[in-house]
């Protein structure tokens, strides 16, 4: 919900009280559902040795803040010698070289960095081709994607009151994560490298495990 304008979220407020409860058990339930920040971008895959076949195409790609990072640290550089870059620009844009591996058992994005600054290509019908292939993300925000603040309260009443099966209280995860569940055919993300986010949790949720016991 908060994906919206800031708009109120049950979870969030529920997440609140417990951290404010001044309770360490009930600060590690907060942190356990917390939400996850996410962000979404099109972007245009220039090589990739382990899956060539997505070589040319255009994906959704689903990051997380490492990388967002790493795109405002091109853009607004820290140091006055460092020229700022638009990464997303097809004539003085930058390759972004995704290096991922597993530090302490958790994604990391830290080697990842841009190319110098070049065309995407040379060939003006090459670029609008790409251009026209790109994925619309307005959807990520139609408020009709989100479930009302009333309907989440809801959910989240009847988990906390145990009377709510496992596969309803897996769906709480609208109201946590800042992402919206999309309604129509969803473009396609990029196999290879969206699916593993820095901050992606493999612990089955706090919610799915109240509604089993």
């Amino acid at each position: 919900m908060t994906t919206l304008n800031g708009g109120k979220d049950p979870v969030s407020e529920y997440n609140s009280s417990l951290w404010n409860s001044g309770l360490e058990s009930d600060k590690e339930i907060a942190r356990k559902q917390k939400r996850k920040l996410e962000y979404y971008s099109n972007i245009y895959v220039v090589a990739d040795s382990k899956h060539p076949e997505n070589e040319g195409k255009v994906f959704l790609f689903r990051f997380g803040k490492k990388i967002f990072d790493k795109m405002m640290a091109a853009m607004q550089p820290e140091f006055e010698d460092e020229t700022p870059i638009n990464p997303f620009d097809f004539w003085e844009g930058a390759n972004f070289k995704l290096k991922i591996r597993k530090v302490d058992g958790y994604w990391n994005y830290d080697a990842s960095s841009f190319e110098a600054v070049s065309p995407l290509s040379d060939d003006d019908a090459v670029l609008e081709d790409i251009y026209n292939k790109q994925y619309s993300l307005q959807e990520f925000l139609a408020p009709t994607n989100f479930k009302s603040y009333d309907e989440l309260k809801k959910r989240l009443d009847d988990v906390l009151s145990g009377t709510v099966t496992a596969s309803a209280a897996a769906m709480m995860d609208e109201a946590v994560v800042e992402t919206p569940v999309m309604k129509s055919e969803p473009a396609p993300t990029m196999p290879s490298m969206a699916s593993p986010t820095e901050d992606e949790d493999d612990t089955m949720s706090y919610f799915q495990k109240l509604a089993q016991q």
